[in-house]
């Protein structure tokens, strides 16, 4: 009897195990999509996942489901670790019902939610999923809904990663927006609120599903992707990269390795990187992987808002969230999109007790008619309001321009940043030389004689008087003009004095951001 008992568990798992059956597996790795177990185990630390609920069934008896009934429903859910270190997984199975969430299906995705809440662990969804199950209707909304609850309360709790590993339309789309980073696929992956057929029959636009939702406009032009890779391997990597600099929760400090590059390292080619012609654009990338540990940057949101760079480094080996302006694009003004990706990253950093390295060079937020009118004022508020609520330790390094209220916001002395440091190309001002002049002198200019040697002149007097450092340091708005190659002892530095930090914000259920 024992022995039949045996049997028929291993019958079971292995009924589990198969998910669709092996047509539909073989037609998901012709799709060039992994199947959700082999996505699992290729995430997860070998021989770790421990599998819940994998004989679950569906409850629906309308249109012949009570027929077509598969352990599991459709989506692997479990635990395991990373590196040693334990988080929650669901995987959806598109080999099951095409990967259509039922009421059972979304009950097993909140009870790992509800545990990884209770016991601080990260969760990774990994999506790939026709959406709703039509045939249950309002029940699956009703799973849809739990989620996103879920999702909501984990938020700056836990860190959420979703991966977008094949299709993700309708209300699926949003626990993947309200999750923390979203990585997505190209070529097999696609989100979107409506398909292209809806959009053709009511506005009679074409489009394709790439072209509408793929990944990499998604990553370029949305903002919704935070990373577009080549295939599932690649994305599963990434996790395991990108968590390997977060904590596993909010009452954690980040992960720490013993650096093997030395903190106090000096790099000459510090001094040289910013031009001394104050409109000739360099790579603010050179100057970071120049001070992070060993040159390793990981980009966040590399494709999307490109005049802002944002990512994780590591600095004496502790994580640092890096937050700097990139002159070669848009002359590293702050526009709407970059005010939006720089707001969202600052306060995931703030929320996981990951500190903020600032590289500021900044002429302004970007002028225009199109901007004013999209909000640039409220979403420009939104990068104000992250940086000045943000209690980790801050330390910023004005590399050139600091101008006008984007001097402000990126990290200023005035919205509680601990430490600023200055290069000697540094000009912090109200506007530029030329600008200012403009203004200060229109009278004299009109009436000169010869306007344009006046101007010259003049601006030569501003950038003189104004356009540098030391003013913002007599003041104290500034604590040190630092020579270039030192940028990575003095953060480090201010970094190590930062570790015992402790700053509070008046009691209140939450602020108010500009939304």
């Amino acid at each position: 009897m024992a022995r039949d008992r045996l049997e028929e568990l291993r019958r079971r798992n292995h009924e589990a195990e198969s998910g669709g059956g092996p047509e539909r597996l073989a037609r998901q790795k012709a799709d060039g999509k992994l199947p959700a177990r082999e996505r699992i185990q290729l995430l997860l630390d070998p021989a770790t996942f421990e599998e819940l609920d994998r004989f679950v069934l569906h409850r629906s008896h309308d249109f012949g489901m009570e027929t077509q009934r598969i352990p599991g429903d459709g989506v692997v859910t479990g635990h395991g670790t990373i590196e040693g270190r334990s988080v929650f997984v669901f995987a959806q199975d598109f080999t099951v019902f095409g990967g259509s969430l039922s009421e059972t299906y979304a009950a097993k995705i909140c009870k790992i939610m509800d545990l990884a809440m209770k016991v601080g662990a990260p969760i990774i969804g990994l999506n790939d999923s026709g959406g709703a199950r039509i045939q249950e209707g309002v029940v699956s909304l009703g799973g849809y809904a739990e989620i996103f609850l879920r999702n909501t309360l984990a938020s700056g709790v836990i860190p959420q990663i979703s991966a977008i590993m094949g299709p993700c339309a309708g209300g699926a789309v949003y626990s993947p927006a309200i999750t923390d980073f979203n990585i997505m696929v190209q070529g097999t992956s696609y989100m979107f609120i409506t398909g292209p057929d809806v959009i053709k029959a009511v506005t009679h636009q074409e489009v394709t599903k790439e072209e509408l939702g793929g990944a990499m406009t998604h990553a370029s032009v949305s903002g919704v992707a935070h990373f577009a890779v080549q295939d599932d391997p690649s994305a599963l990597a990434l996790i395991r990269d990108l968590l390997s600099y977060l904590p596993s929760n909010n009452m954690e400090d980040p992960p720490r390795r013993v650096p093997t590059d030395d903190p106090r390292r000096e790099d000459d080619r510090l001094d040289r990187i910013v031009p001394s012609d104050p409109n000739k654009p360099y790579d603010m990338k050179e100057i970071v992987r120049a001070v992070v540990d060993d040159g390793v940057f990981l980009e966040v949101h590399e494709h999307y808002a490109r005049n802002l760079l944002v990512g994780f480094g590591r600095m004496d080996g502790g994580t640092v969230g890096i937050v700097a302006n990139q002159p070669m694009v848009l002359a590293g003004t702050l526009d709407i999109d970059a005010s939006l990706k720089g707001a969202r990253f600052v306060r995931f950093c703030d929320a996981f007790n990951i500190p903020l390295v600032t590289f500021e060079d900044v002429p302004g937020f970007l002028p225009g008619t199109d901007q004013e009118h999209r909000g640039i004022i409220k979403h420009g508020a939104k990068l104000l309001y992250a940086y000045a609520e943000a209690t980790v330790p801050k330390v910023t390094v004005i590399t050139r321009k600091s101008y006008g209220g984007a001097y402000c916001v990126m990290g200023s002395k005035h919205i509680r940043t601990d430490f600023n440091f200055a290069f000697p190309t540094a000009e912090i001002a109200v506007m530029g030389p030329e600008g200012a002049v403009n203004i200060l002198y229109r009278r004299e200019l009109q009436g000169a004689e010869q306007p344009e040697a006046l101007r010259r002149e003049k601006v030569e007097e501003f950038r003189d008087k104004f356009a540098n450092p030391y003013v913002a340091a007599e003041r104290g708005f500034v604590d040190e003009v630092i020579e270039p190659h030192q940028t990575r002892r003095k953060i480090v530095g201010a970094l190590r004095i930062l570790k015992t930090k402790r700053d509070t914000s008046p009691p209140k259920k939450h602020g108010n951001i500009p939304l």
